[in-house]
């Protein structure tokens, strides 16, 4: 059944990534040009999702808009999967006052509103792409430092583990050739999960006019345009870009949580005998 859902969504979302990497480039118009002449354009067939406020085709801009929010989700996912990775080894692996230490430090980060905390790290460098990833990462990095420090206590208590230590291994050989890359599996879930929070916390900055400037298109970028139109009747200018935003989000948190079932082995109690 998870394997199912994850090709069903890994479907999903490789129609979604070809049509945000080949429209625009193979359209012959360029999303960035206004012709106030055809602003608020219905859907046509020319114009298949419309036009904006400025007479901007919808269908490219929305395609361009994607491919900038997944690659900023991307650089979040990954940013905040290193640092949760970093901070849940050294609490799992040193343990005493400096687990104690970190793991408290650790609530007090989740502790703090995200969105809150986000607005006033973007507000100071407005419009950079630098500061709404480092933003969204350092919010979202607590639960992977969570996972990854009770996935390394769980392998310090394995037999083989003590084994390679008896043998003569370094520390740092066990480290590195045994504990880090039987992680990699929670690492990899963990970027896969954050990678929709990601897009949706970068189009609820850019939405709330603190993400990326106008003229960059970007899923939030074009809610927040949508905005003036819809009150105008331009229906399409709301509905196409919110759409894509939910079919992108939703086709990557099934196909993260299809991704953890696949490779969580099952609990005893789970087994059929």
């Amino acid at each position: 059944m998870a394997e199912r859902r994850f090709k069903i969504a890994l479907g999903v979302l490789i129609l979604v990534a070809l049509y945000a990497a080949l429209v625009p480039w193979l359209a012959d118009v360029d999303d960035r040009v206004t012709d106030f002449s055809a602003a608020r354009l219905a859907p046509s067939f020319d114009h298949p999702f419309g036009t904006d406020s400025a007479g901007r085709d919808l269908f490219v801009r929305i395609a361009a808009g994607i491919r900038t929010s997944l690659l900023i989700a991307l650089a979040c996912a990954l940013l905040a999967t290193v640092i949760g990775v970093a901070v849940g080894t050294t609490a799992g692996l040193v343990g005493g006052w400096v687990d104690r230490f970190v793991m408290r430090g650790t609530d007090a980060v989740n502790a703090l509103p995200h969105l809150l905390l986000g607005i006033v790290i973007v507000a100071m460098f407005r419009g950079s792409i630098a500061a709404i990833v480092l933003s969204i990462a350092l919010t979202h990095w607590t639960q992977v430092a969570r996972i990854i420090r009770s996935e390394i206590l769980s392998l310090r208590e394995r037999p083989y583990i003590d084994a390679a230590i008896l043998a003569g291994a370094s520390r740092r050989h066990v480290i590195m050739r045994h504990l880090v890359p039987a992680t990699a599996p929670q690492a990899l879930i963990a970027v896969v999960l954050l990678l929709p929070h990601a897009v949706w916390h970068e189009s609820t900055l850019s939405f709330l006019g603190f993400g990326l400037p106008p003229h960059k298109p970007s899923l939030g970028t074009l809610l927040e345009e949508a905005r003036s139109s819809l009150l105008l009747g331009g229906w399409w200018t709301l509905a196409f870009p919110a759409a894509v935003l939910v079919i992108a989000t939703v086709a990557v948190a099934v196909a993260g949580s299809a991704l953890r079932s696949m490779l969580t082995p099952p609990r005893p109690s789970e087994l059929r005998l």
